[in-house]
This record gives structure tokens, C-alpha cells and sequence, in this order.
């Protein structure tokens, strides 16, 4: 299955409007953390905050709901979520963390907890772990060199990025939209990318992304026993607004379709790594899932 095991797939949105506005769509990870350092289920969350740099991302333990919003939106480029796991249960002593990484994250998350040589003690401290789709993602200097040099504006002036519709788009303060076809992205990809068969983070207990669904909302995957308890009480806490993914355009047929392409076109790269001796199986199914 090319988009793994879950229990629900639906079209979401936060129903917080003041985090609905900086939402990158539908605002999920945002309102699903906060909503679960709000009712005691995790006691901070490692998110993406902000670097040094214009829009580079740097792991932060975000332990109230301001540094959750402060940490919103979407940074094109990577972020070492993982390596703050140790840190967010020893030095900031959380004995309930929550985590959000991309399809490869997951999988580290779940190898941690399955062979946890170097990560005792942490692995059962993980209390909810939230998957974002992934195609593939760019370092520092290639996101910095696509946005400034292909699309012309400045790291500074820029307000958002998105990709979708085949292209990559930077929208600036003054409410331009600077665009590159995605594949002239290629290049500046990260070569670990390359060996990555999961689109949909498989592997985490609440998986999600805007691809399937319309402008600003998410398609929502819950996987795990984990997910669907803490997302069922969000529900019922009014935290989302849901539609069936049935019943939106462009649905679960171009999720399918884009979780197919990543695996057709990585596939190659492991077959040939296989040849020189370094096996590389970025798939989930290398792993189980221990909290389905």
C-alpha cells in the first residue's frame, strides 16, 4: 500500500482562526499540538522554529502555545528534528514529548523505539509523532540560491513558499508571487532524498499535507491507536472542521498517484546502490509501525 496502514484519511482544517491565518493550509500540526499541551498530552513538542538565517529552520522544544504559533508555516529546507529527542526529555525533563518530521523523521522515530541502543529511556517518552508528506527537501544553500536566484526575491522579503501545480512559489511582503518549475529544482535536492520510498509519512500516529485537498486545508491520515485517540478527542473538543476526502477535489487519487511517482522514481536509485553493496530500503515497510 503506497500510502500505508491508517484508520481515517479526511480533508481538515483548524477551526483557530488566529491559527488558521499564519497556517501554511490547514493549520493540523499547529492545532493538534497545542490542543494536546492544552489537555496534558504532551508536555512540549520539537517543531521547526526559526534559525539564524531568513527562513531556515532550527529545532526548537516548544512548551506553550505562543512558541507553538511563533514556530507556524513551512521552511523549504532541512531541519534536524531528531537530534533535540535526548535533549527535549533530559535537559527539559518532558516526560510526554510530541514530534513533527518529515517520512524519513518517522522512521527514525520508530527505529529509536524498536532498537533504542543510544536513545534508552527516550523511546517510550514519545507521545504522539506527526508525519508531514515529503517529496524531497534542499538544503540551506540550494533553497536560498532557488529562491533568490531563480525567483528573484530576496530571503528577507519573503512572506510564504509553497509548492504545488508542478511549480515552486515565493510570495513576497508586497503580495507578489515569484514561481520556478519544479524541475528545475532537481538539482539542488538532497541526495539522501533520493533513496526515500515514503511520501506520506507511514510511520507516524497522525500523518498530514495539502496535497488531496483544497487551498487552505489539509489531508488528514490517522494511523496509529495513538492518533485516533488523540484525534478523536480533538474532534470532539471542536478543534477541526472536516469534510470526507471523497467528497474534495483532487482527493485521495493524486495523493496516490504522487506516493506512486516518489516510489517508481527512487526505486532506481536503491536497486542501484544495491549493486555496489549498500543496501538502502527507504520504504516503511524496513520498519512496523509498534503503535498501530
Amino acid at each position: 500500500m503506497v500510502l500505508g496502514n491508517y484508520k481515517e484519511c479526511i480533508s481538515a482544517r483548524a477551526t483557530d482562526r488566529s491559527i488558521l491565518a499564519r497556517a501554511q493550509d490547514g493549520g493540523i500540526v499547529t492545532q493538534l499540538f497545542a490542543f494536546a499541551l492544552d489537555e496534558g498530552i504532551i508536555d512540549g513538542a520539537i517543531v521547526a522554529g526559526q534559525g539564524p538565517e531568513p527562513w531556515q529552520p532550527e529545532p526548537i522544544v516548544a512548551t506553550t502555545r505562543q512558541e507553538l504559533l511563533a514556530a507556524q508555516g513551512t521552511r523549504y529546507n532541512i531541519c534536524p528534528n531528531m537530534a533535540l529527542i535526548k535533549e527535549a526529555t533530559r535537559s527539559y525533563g518532558l516526560d510526554r514529548v510530541g514530534v513533527v518530521g518529515t517520512p524519513c523523521q518517522m522512521q527514525a522515530v520508530r527505529k529509536a523505539q524498536l532498537y533504542p541502543v543510544g536513545m534508552r529511556y527516550v523511546g517510550d517518552k514519545i507521545a504522539l509523532a506527526i508525519g508531514i508528506f515529503c517529496m524531497e527537501n534542499f538544503p540551506y544553500q540550494g533553497f536560498e540560491a532557488m529562491t533568490e536566484d531563480f525567483c528573484n526575491v530576496k530571503l528577507e522579503s519573503a512572506a510564504k513558499m509553497d509548492i504545488g501545480k508542478g511549480k515552486y512559489s515565493v510570495y513576497t511582503e508586497r503580495g507578489d508571487v515569484k514561481q520556478m518549475p519544479l524541475k528545475h529544482t532537481l538539482k539542488f535536492v538532497q541526495p539522501g532524498c533520493h533513496v526515500c520510498l515514503d511520501y506520506v509519512a507511514n510511520l507516524a500516529d497522525v500523518s498530514t499535507g495539502s496535497v488531496g485537498s483544497p487551498d487552505g486545508w489539509s489531508t488528514v491520515f490517522v494511523r496509529t491507536k495513538i492518533g485516533d485517540d488523540v484525534w478523536a478527542k480533538a474532534m470532539a473538543a471542536g478543534c477541526f472542521e472536516t469534510k470526507p476526502i471523497e467528497e474534495v477535489k483532487p482527493g485521495l487519487e493524486l495523493v496516490t498517484k504522487l506516493a506512486t511517482d516518489k516510489i517508481t522514481k527512487n526505486q532506481k536509485h536503491v536497486d542501484e546502490r544495491a549493486t555496489f553493496g549498500v543496501k538502502a530500503d527507504g520504504s516503511a515497510k524496513a520498519l512496523r509501525n509498534p503503535y498501530l
